[in-house]
């Protein structure tokens, strides 16, 4: 269940139908020869838990007094079906139609997107032959179509009115607004549209006709036939005049409707502007002029006070010490002139010392040494200076 439910759902939105049977889906999760045994219980568990509902029930749960033209396809149940729903037998036969609730609200939200971006939206009431020419793409058959039309009636979206013989179709102005009831305006209006296409095809046709006139003319001249092109050359005046003529009712009407459109925004514009100035009203409630000028008076005030008290604290505190600044700047040229007589008198550098395996200084005299060595008195062991020996010829112990 967890694995086919969500496939039959997902195979109906990529096959981009909401209508499904059984027998359809039999025929494609079909795998050499073989058929999925337990497709009619996924369907009755989607029934049970309302993804998927009987045809012939949506139907009947929507009012729909225009739905006359298919009474004998939708409204009408097999006895079969109406048997086995009274008994509580809840087997699906293979030839039911089921529709798919999710996938019939998408499809009813594309085709409301698609009639907003189109130039039939330019007023609300629409033929529901146009309507359906414009949604052959997205609905794959008529009774698709009509499903869907359906739902955006039960969603209060659409309503539909059937005018001479001639269904029209009118929308919600906003995408979440609510439709209104067709009223004789609406009626008008569509008439004037009729009026206007008419005309537009009668202009369209005369004009081919005023060209065929205007090319037998040409060939008949051609042929010597000169009465025949005359009589061409006529035919075609009267066309054309006729065209004139039909090309200033035809400004009429477009006038008129203009005027239709120009007067429903006005309407809209001055709705918002009562909104707005409901809003206003509300948010002014406890705004007054007295009070707004008390309240700049005490800003006013605060900063005054605030400018003051940051004034007061710049002047910093001296505890009674006032300095002279001339006296200072006096006292520091002083400095600054004393400072640039004085000599520093560095010490020399002095002598170099070295000194390896504590030997003396080698730059100490020979008459000091020999001062030194005289001095000496040896222990055991160690030298004696000798007045039989050189002074010189000494050989230390180390």
């Amino acid at each position: 269940m967890g694995f086919w439910a969500p496939l039959v759902l997902s195979h109906s939105r990529r096959q981009g139908v909401v209508r499904l049977r059984l027998r359809d889906l039999q025929e494609a999760f079909q795998r050499k020869g073989s058929v999925p045994l337990g497709l009619a219980t996924v369907l009755q568990d989607l029934l049970r838990r309302g993804e998927l509902q009987r045809e012939s029930d949506f139907m009947a749960s929507v009012d729909s007094s225009w739905i006359s033209w298919g009474v004998g396809v939708f409204l009408l149940k097999p006895l079969k079906w109406t048997l086995s729903n009274m008994l509580g037998d809840n087997k699906v036969p293979a030839e039911e139609v089921l529709v798919a609730v999710e996938l019939l609200k998408e499809k009813a939200e594309e085709v409301y997107r698609l009639y907003q971006n189109s130039p039939l939206s330019s007023h609300p009431v629409v033929a529901l032959s146009e309507l359906s020419t414009l949604c052959a793409g997205s609905c794959p058959d008529e009774r698709t179509f009509y499903l869907v039309l359906l739902q955006l009636q039960k969603e209060k979206r659409v309503t539909v009115l059937e005018q001479n013989g001639e269904k029209i179709v009118k929308f919600a102005r906003g995408p979440h607004a609510k439709v209104s009831p067709v009223n004789d305006v609406d009626v008008g209006v569509y008439q004037l549209m009729q009026s206007e296409q008419l005309l537009s095809r009668k202009v369209e046709s005369l004009s081919q006709e005023a060209e065929r006139c205007k090319e037998e003319a040409r060939r008949a001249c051609r042929a010597g036939k000169k009465q025949l092109a005359l009589r061409s050359l006529k035919a075609k005046q009267r066309t054309e005049k006729r065209i004139e003529a039909l090309h200033a009712k035809l400004d009429t009407v477009q006038g008129i409707l203009d005027r239709i459109y120009a007067s429903q925004t006005d309407q809209m514009v001055f709705n918002a502007y009562q909104a707005g100035v409901g809003a206003l009203k509300l948010s002014m409630k406890d705004v007054t002029v007295e009070k707004a000028e008390s309240l700049v008076d005490q800003i006013q005030e605060l900063c005054d006070t605030q400018d003051e008290v940051s004034q007061t604290l710049a002047g910093g505190v001296t505890n009674g010490l006032d300095f002279d600044s001339e006296e200072l700047e006096k006292e520091l040229d002083i400095l600054l002139q004393d400072t640039t007589k004085e000599h520093f008198d560095l010490p020399e550098n002095p002598p170099e010392t070295f000194y390896t395996n504590s030997v003396p200084n080698p730059r100490i005299s020979d008459a000091e040494l020999e001062a030194e060595l005289e001095k000496l008195s040896l222990s055991e062991g160690g030298l004696v200076p000798s007045s039989k020996s050189p002074k010189r010829q000494l050989e230390p112990t180390l």
